[in-house]
């Protein structure tokens, strides 16, 4: 049976309802006794979620880094054993399984990518649970694909699954389930999957570990480059610049670890991005790396999707008037403020929103194909009822269909 990517995006964009309802009804109780509001109350946090990248798993001459699994361990058993609950997110499936296969750089085409992943996903979890057994704890293994985080029956089962491992002592190992997952439907790295396993498990705090210090307002190799200590804002993300590029084994670079920031914070839990040699100090103090504050407002699982997640099918360009609107406003975009289109997109499909120059304000769903947007294009909604009918005056992406983005790479390379 032929697959329709654009047909199953459209399901999820409305599953995505579905879950949203689920996930509010399934959150653990907070107090404001326990919330985590500053980088030293990270020692408290009772549910922690914890992301290592490939870069750090792995040696410079390839093959997993097992010194590094054990110390990265200890610190997460030490925790364990104090009776806080810990998930860690993992990549190196791939990094894992390129040694065996004799390979020296990350797959270029999908089909052999996840045969690498298949061979070296084992290999991973087998250290793992090898180091964790060395403090008598158990691991368990739950491989995810975006549909289990967008459609409701796959999202309540992902959930099930990881509160009763957590219920049990388990320390949940979850990674992309690279073997199956698609270009279509996938996240890409595992940045915003730890992002948006904290928000399903309602963490207390995400911890990213990487192969950097933290946030730097410029590429940590450029000269005055700083490192940020504190994210207070998305908006004050503007003022930095990142590059989007991961490293030869890993997909993640630093702009999907603000995305991955971005849905966290949004989601109501704070993210310390610090150095994964730092870890045990950032567990205990908190005091390395770039923390990022919670959003002033949480939003919908649909909005963090569409935000940060789904795969945009073209672009709609706006004028300044309906910039304004749509970012600043929170409206509707009407077909008066659009000035073209890029790409074939399909009513129903995720686009960007783009201003004049170039910078993604939004997403949202199209309400119409490319075509037709092209055709109603800066025409009012008088005109489009007198020459194109009544069906044609609804808005080009409604409000409710629409994720402010705040851009993380805009000014990066």
């Amino acid at each position: 049976m032929t697959r329709n990517p654009a047909s199953e995006t459209r399901r999820s964009a409305e599953q995505i309802r579905e879950a949203s309802e689920h996930a509010r009804k399934n959150r653990l109780p907070t107090s404001p006794l326990n919330a985590i509001i500053e980088r030293t109350d990270i020692v408290r946090a009772r549910r922690l979620v914890v992301k290592v990248g490939s870069s750090s798993l792995t040696l410079p001459g390839g093959g997993l880094n097992l010194e590094f699994i054990d110390r990265l361990v200890d610190v997460l058993a030490a925790r364990r054993a104090r009776g806080h609950q810990v998930v860690l997110v993992t990549s190196g499936a791939i990094a894992a399984g390129m040694g065996p296969l004799g390979m020296t750089s990350r797959p270029g085409d999908l089909a052999t990518a996840q045969a690498v992943a298949s061979v070296g996903q084992g290999l991973l979890v087998q250290h793992y649970a090898t180091s964790f057994a060395r403090h008598g704890q158990q691991v368990g293994q739950v491989l995810l694909t975006a549909e289990d985080l967008i459609r409701p029956q796959h999202y309540r089962n992902a959930l099930r699954s990881l509160e009763r491992l957590l219920e049990l002592g388990v320390v949940p190992i979850v990674n992309e389930n690279d073997a199956v997952a698609t270009h279509e439907i996938r996240f890409g790295d595992n940045d915003r999957l730890a992002a948006l396993v904290a928000n399903l498990v309602a963490a207390q705090v995400l911890v990213l570990l990487t192969d950097v210090d933290g946030l730097y307002t410029a590429p940590p190799r450029e000269e005055g480059a700083r490192l940020v200590p504190v994210v207070g804002s998305p908006e004050e993300l503007s003022d930095y610049r990142v590059s989007g590029r991961g490293t030869a084994v890993g997909t993640g670079g630093m702009a999907t670890k603000l995305d991955a920031a971005m849905i966290a914070t949004h989601s109501g839990v704070p993210v310390l991005l610090t150095h994964a040699e730092t870890v045990e100090e950032a567990l205990r103090l908190g005091r390395s790396g770039t923390w990022f504050a919670v959003a002033d407002h949480r939003r919908s699982n649909k909005r963090l999707w569409l935000a940060w997640v789904a795969n945009t099918n073209g672009q709609i360009l706006l004028d300044a008037g309906a910039a304004h609107a749509v970012i600043d406003g929170k409206r509707s975009l009407l077909a008066a403020g659009v000035t073209g289109v890029k790409g074939g997109f399909e009513a129903g499909d995720p686009v960007d929103l783009v201003d004049a120059t170039g910078v993604i304000l939004a997403r949202g769903m199209a309400g119409y194909d490319a075509g037709e947007v092209a055709r109603m294009a800066g025409k009012s909604s008088v005109q489009l009822r007198v020459e194109m009918g009544e069906t044609f005056a609804r808005p080009v992406v409604h409000r409710d269909d629409l994720a402010p983005r705040h851009l993380t790479s805009g000014n990066g390379e």
